[in-house]
């Protein structure tokens, strides 16, 4: 037995938190029932259904990099623009790991792999995610110490970030939390605007020399 979440992550239909919107908002039916139960158990005998098709856990995981262009959305679900889907022409069905906003381009994970997708999203386990940035001016030195002491956003105190100064207006930031729009929020918090935000690093697994808008398969051990 398992959680309802877990199992359509597994099965690959979305993360583990965006299969908890699923469940709650009644798209997940379970043996013919619509279910909005977010502690439900199943097991691979019960009949789970998305979008009237029957959903089964695959046993082969796939794990996929992909240099996302700006404009893309890191979404399963393309109500709001393009998906990052649109880019991997693959049969097996999979999903964006973590956020990287529509305006923002670099690295992102595909994959089927519930758990993988939990280690590498959760801020529990730390991994590190690495950002180059584009300011609109030069970051100050006090601001940078505010960000590496950990800064304060309304009703949040993010973790420490590392910032290294790359030059001119470009920064290098690593972070280990994956707070919506993050980056922009903390920059913008500290008066400055961020005119490229491109993710290089994600765990052990770097952007390299891949081609925007390109995709390999990768294994879960090149990230963690």
């Amino acid at each position: 037995m398992m959680r309802l979440q877990k199992f359509l992550a597994d099965a690959g239909v979305a993360s583990r938190r965006q299969a908890e919107e699923l469940i709650v908002s009644g798209q997940i039916k379970v043996n013919s029932q619509v279910i909005r139960e977010l502690g439900t158990k199943v097991s691979e005998n019960d009949k789970v259904e998305y979008n009237s098709r029957e959903i089964k856990i695959k046993s082969a995981k796939i794990y996929i990099a992909l240099n996302k262009p700006v404009g893309y959305i890191a979404s399963a679900v393309n109500d709001q623009g393009q998906s990052v889907l649109d880019l991997v022409d693959i049969r097996e069905r999979i999903y964006p790991v973590g956020r990287l906003d529509k305006d923002s381009s670099g690295l992102i994970i595909l994959t089927n792999d519930g758990d993988f997708t939990n280690k590498i999203t959760h801020a529990s386990y730390g991994c590190a995610k690495e950002y180059e940035v584009k300011l609109n001016k030069p970051l100050a030195d006090a601001d940078k110490q505010a960000f590496e002491a950990g800064l304060k956003l309304p009703g949040y105190k993010l973790r420490p970030v590392k910032v290294t100064l790359v030059s001119g207006y470009r920064v290098r930031l690593i972070l280990k939390e994956g707070i919506n729009r993050q980056i922009r929020k903390m920059m913008g918090r500290r008066g400055y605007y961020v005119n490229d935000l491109k993710r290089i690093r994600i765990g052990k697994l770097k952007l390299g020399n891949l081609p925007e808008g390109k995709w390999k398969f990768i294994k879960n051990t090149d990230v963690l």
